[in-house]
């Protein structure tokens, strides 16, 4: 093998490891990009670099952004009183593809687990009640998956959030039991938000 064919491999290596990807989608996603470099392989390595740079996360809401502040959190519109609360980022993008709820949001950074020892310390749980009691916020809309860790957080939260006397809701169950929010169509993700009840 010579050099050109060890990087080839090594890049191949590279995006088998994302998500949903495996060594034959590897090598097909690379021989494409290869066949394509003006047009596709150097583009998204200029973009690559721009987000490997840029990317934090928002000081806010832990959205992922190129910005101190996120669009969202940095839009005067959003600040509607309500405060949408998600495990994970991904979770966020699902909720915004929806096109339904037009407030803020929080990303947990996970959800508390026995399991994988994740304890209240290490989400952003503390944020949060300190954004409720510093933005007037009226109501927190607990979006966690319909699973043992995210329903023991949503009532953790919940809990937590009992001594600022804000209204606290959760999803409708059209979110099916064992769900996670990435995985929803949009229309059942709008559904299900429109239809929040009280926690």
């Amino acid at each position: 093998m010579g050099d050109a064919t060890r990087e080839i491999e090594a890049l191949i290596d590279q995006v088998a490891r994302l998500p949903g990807l495996g060594p034959r989608s590897a090598r097909r996603v690379v021989l494409h990009l290869l066949r394509r470099r003006g047009q596709a392989m150097l583009p998204l390595a200029q973009a690559l670099e721009a987000v490997a740079r840029g990317a934090r996360d928002c000081t806010i809401c832990g959205n992922i952004s190129t910005a101190e502040i996120c669009p969202v959190c940095a839009d005067p519109a959003r600040a509607t009183g309500e405060i949408c609360v998600v495990a994970d980022v991904a979770d966020l993008w699902a909720l915004e593809r929806s096109g339904v709820f037009r407030g803020r949001y929080h990303v947990l950074g996970g959800t508390l687990s026995a399991l994988d020892a994740v304890g209240p310390e290490d989400l952003r749980i503390p944020t949060l009640v300190t954004r409720v009691a510093e933005e007037a916020v009226q109501e927190v809309i607990l979006a966690l998956d319909a699973t043992v860790d995210g329903q023991t957080t949503a009532h953790y939260i919940a809990e937590a959030l009992a001594p600022t006397g804000v209204r606290v809701s959760t999803l409708a169950r059209g979110v099916p039991v064992g769900g996670e929010l990435d995985y929803l169509d949009d229309g059942t993700i709008g559904t299900a938000l429109r239809a929040r009840r009280p926690f």
